[in-house]
């Protein structure tokens, strides 16, 4: 990474690509610090918390948005497509082989609905592996819609375009998701208890 330019931090996404495809460095730079974290923790999630992996598609990603940028369309929004790019990545990934292999790890911090052990005698880091486990074991479309909307707090019209669907298509993907979570996470709600 280059040193600091802070005439950079003015811009929009949009305009540092257009830089990027004239070749500036410092457009360059201020794009990966504005996504590169976020993306990172993207892949984690994704990719079943294989760190190594994480850095490995954030690296291979970064290298698509230099190679790409002359085809970048600046009147999209970078984030979607940056977002598009990344998903797509993971679902080559998961068609590997040995990507497959190791599907059975559990999905790190992905956020739901918490119960503290003082309400109702629940304990909450029980309940929280219990749901990274579930959220380990569903599908790669629920898993993908769970992730964009939750951890990532995209609108559902941007993760329509990320995953190339309708965005009735992803509202019934978190619908039957969430509700597959509530069924199997029933055993945690305090009033079941009684």
């Amino acid at each position: 990474m280059g040193f600091f330019q802070p005439k950079y931090q003015q811009c929009s996404d949009e305009s540092l690509m257009e830089m990027i495809a004239r070749r500036d460095e410092w457009a360059f730079d201020e794009l990966y610090r504005r996504y590169a974290n976020r993306m990172l923790r993207y892949f984690y999630r994704m990719l079943w918390q294989d760190e190594e992996k994480a850095q490995d598609f954030l690296q291979d990603l970064f290298l698509k948005v230099v190679e790409k940028a002359s085809d970048f369309d600046p009147g999209r929004r970078f984030a979607t497509w940056i977002y598009t790019l990344a998903a797509n990545m993971c679902k080559n990934a998961y068609r590997s082989q040995q990507v497959r292999s190791i599907m059975v790890r559990a999905e790190p911090g992905m956020e739901g609905p918490t119960v503290a052990a003082d309400e109702g005698g629940v304990d909450k880091a029980l309940f929280q592996n219990g749901l990274k486990q579930e959220i380990a074991q569903m599908s790669e479309s629920h898993r993908e819609v769970l992730i964009l909307r939750f951890q990532e707090e995209l609108p559902i019209k941007e993760i329509s375009e990320i995953v190339g669907c309708s965005e009735g298509t992803v509202k019934s993907r978190l619908f039957y998701a969430l509700k597959k979570l509530n069924g199997r996470l029933k055993a945690f709600d305090p009033k079941n208890n009684y």
